[in-house]
């Protein structure tokens, strides 16, 4: 594109999953011109770019060539390896874009990923986004985007484009942390609920549990109900995230070690709900919400 023809900020979204292509949508539906690449991706994110109205753009250096921000939105555990793969064609783009780490990683390994593209032309954010994909409708509010390190501000542009971005102080590292705090609270109670189901479940208890937390702690069998269900088909990618935490709480005496094992639980209902039938600790959370394995 000319750039006398551009009207409006160019963003490319690197990971077409849920959040990402969410997160495009409602960056386009308010003015920005969105792209986003399916290099390695499957059917189900073609499918999201082509609802979210997304650019497809594979080529790397074509991708970053006009992108005024790179919004990197991808499993954790691929957070490096994008890193990598973006820096040439950062460095070789015309333009400074924002390159915002999105995703929920902990303070040393958004560091590291900073270092990987210190050479680079990019301005580098550390992002932290809370909460659920951004609706379609544009009235109801998205996740937050926390962002810090000394180019934070810059991101908050995209606070015109429908987002909402809180530019908090401190250095790259800061956002990351305060997105795993959360998570460790959110997700850590998820596991929590999901083991002690799992075990009353073997111990032939599940029905006392239930009935008793019925009784004494209706708001947290309320938000087990709530909670459980929607965790089991995202597990897989909290296992990263998990082992993210305990990287960030340090040692086993802080509480690293509760978050490895959350790790090792969800990816253990990752690997039952993948499986034909149900195992052990997956009927016993569709067995406890009352539901059945669709």
């Amino acid at each position: 594109m000319d750039e006398s023809e551009r009207t409006g900020e160019v963003v490319a979204i690197i990971g077409a999953g849920e959040m990402g292509a969410a997160v495009g949508r409602r960056l386009r539906d308010s003015g920005a011109r969105v792209l986003t690449s399916l290099r390695g991706r499957g059917a189900q994110s073609t499918e999201r770019a082509r609802r979210a109205g997304l650019e497809v753009v594979d080529q790397d250096d074509a991708l970053i060539r006009e992108a005024d921000f790179v919004l990197s939105i991808v499993p954790p555990g691929v957070a490096v390896e994008v890193a990598r793969r973006l820096r040439d064609p950062l460095a070789r783009s015309p333009r400074r874009p924002v390159f915002a780490e999105c995703n929920a990683i902990s303070p040393e390994t958004v560091k590291q990923i900073a270092q990987i593209l210190s050479a680079s032309r990019c301005r580098f954010v550390d992002g932290g986004i809370i909460g659920g994909p951004p609706p379609a409708d544009p009235r109801f509010a998205g996740p937050r985007f926390y962002a810090s390190g000394p180019d934070a501000p810059a991101l908050a542009r995209l606070g015109r484009y429908g987002l909402d971005i809180a530019v908090i102080e401190g250095p790259i590292g800061a956002a990351s942390g305060l997105k795993l705090s959360y998570a460790g609270l959110t997700k850590g109670l998820t596991a929590l609920g999901a083991a002690m189901v799992a075990g009353a479940a073997r111990a032939g208890l599940a029905d006392a549990l239930r009935t008793e937390l019925l009784r004494s702690q209706p708001d947290l069998i309320a938000r087990l109900e709530r909670h459980l269900p929607p965790m089991v088909p995202k597990a897989y990618r909290w296992v990263a995230e998990m082992e993210e935490i305990a990287q960030f709480l340090g040692g086993e005496d802080q509480g690293a070690a509760i978050y490895r094992g959350a790790a090792r639980l969800y990816e253990r209902i990752a690997r039952e709900f993948t499986a034909d039938d149900s195992g052990e600790a997956l009927a016993a959370l569709f067995a406890f919400c009352k539901l059945t394995k669709t």
